[in-house]
């Protein structure tokens, strides 16, 4: 086996949804597949051996992070991103090309690259296709993404032509850039909406003949609706025989939604970020932990979840952790919330398997409209 070798292992039978495998240097994982994101080399509030617990398979993390804080070169001389953390299976970093679109007050950019004013001390970084994959070998994750640039939406025609075509040279910069035979380069696609140049984008990109494509640029301020829409004509439109990754989205209804158009992988903060807030995901929607519904509610937190908060702690019990600032809270919550993004990818896996997706998808559309869709009753 090549070290890195995709492989589709079934078809939705009325669809383009696919399950698949994809084989690393530290492991397979199945897709679709959900990454937790570790931006600091950290998935907040988790242990690797939690994370493995939910049945995360792949962890993303990222180069414009980890290079202020602790540097790449820190972290290669500890032995590299899987020792340092101590992580074991298949890590993904993103090249630093969404801080060009999330830090976009702190950077000025320019064709050769981006010149970012660090959020920490307001120090100096310059990232370029060539220091982005630098980074990322010294780093030794086994996916790296290619540098690109990130618009926001919506965005004006002639700024997206202008990331579009800085997204294809950096890309190929990144392509003479890597060295390691160890470590997969994935490209991004931008474009907005536009599909021509979505499309544009893809030819020049898939020229580099690289193990996998991502889609860059989506959840970016477009409404939720208008990815769908565009995922649906687009999606199918990438490399067949290599992963299609959509970057940073990860609503449950907007994963099923890009499943459905043939995405394989997915990464997204929400589970984290709203486990510290307080929001427990469940098919319905979330529960609001702080609602003072729960004060003496002795239910588990999502009944029927077989996660390791919902089979030892009531709601009441975390309402309180929370409203006393205990850090135990966000914590429980958070493994949660991965847990039931683990359980829904196993669960969309299974169903492309026996040709029942759309009724997945159907039925998390149904709920959406519901009266209780965003709160349980």
């Amino acid at each position: 086996m090549r070290p890195f070798e995709f492989t589709v292992t079934a078809h939705d039978s009325s669809g383009r949804a696919r399950r698949g495998r994809f084989a690393t240097p530290h492991g397979e994982f199945d897709t679709p597949a959900f990454m937790p994101v570790g931006t600091r080399a950290s998935v907040r509030g988790t242990t690797p051996d939690q994370l493995r617990e939910t049945g995360a398979q792949i962890i993303l993390s990222n180069t414009y992070h980890l290079a202020l804080r602790p540097g790449a070169e820190v972290v290669a001389e500890m032995g590299g991103l899987h020792h340092f953390m101590s992580w074991g299976g298949p890590i993904l970093t993103d090249s630093g090309g969404f801080q060009v679109f999330s830090l976009a007050t702190l950077n000025a950019v320019d064709d050769e690259g981006v010149t970012f004013k660090s959020h920490i001390d307001g120090a100096v970084l310059r990232l370029t296709p060539e220091s982005a994959v630098d980074i990322q070998q010294k780093l030794g994750a086994d996916i790296i993404m290619a540098f690109d640039q990130c618009p926001a939406l919506p965005a004006r025609p002639e700024q997206l032509l202008a990331a579009v075509d800085r997204t294809i040279r950096w890309a190929r910069a990144c392509r003479y850039a890597k060295t390691r035979s160890d470590q997969a380069l994935f490209g991004i696609v931008q474009g907005g909406l536009d599909l021509d140049l979505r499309c544009r984008c893809m030819d020049a990109i898939a020229e580099l003949d690289l193990p996998g494509y991502a889609v860059g640029g989506l959840s970016v301020g477009e409404e939720p609706g208008e990815m769908a829409a565009f995922l649906a004509r687009f999606a199918h439109r990438m490399p067949e025989d290599r992963p299609r990754y959509l970057m940073g989205v990860g609503r449950p209804i907007d994963i099923l939604r890009a499943v459905d158009a043939g995405i394989d992988m997915f990464d997204c903060v929400l589970p984290t970020r709203n486990g510290r807030n307080a929001f427990a995901f469940h098919d319905h929607g979330f529960v609001r932990l702080r609602n003072s519904q729960y004060r003496t509610d002795e239910s588990p937190l999502v009944p029927g979840c077989d996660c390791y908060t919902c089979g030892r702690f009531s709601r009441a019990y975390l309402r309180h952790l929370f409203l006393a600032g205990e850090m135990l809270g966000p914590i429980l919550v958070s493994l949660h919330n991965i847990a039931y993004y683990q359980r829904l990818m196993r669960r969309i896996r299974q169903a492309i398997a026996e040709g029942t997706f759309q009724s997945l998808m159907n039925g998390f559309e149904a709920r959406m409209i519901a009266p209780d869709a965003n709160e349980e009753s």
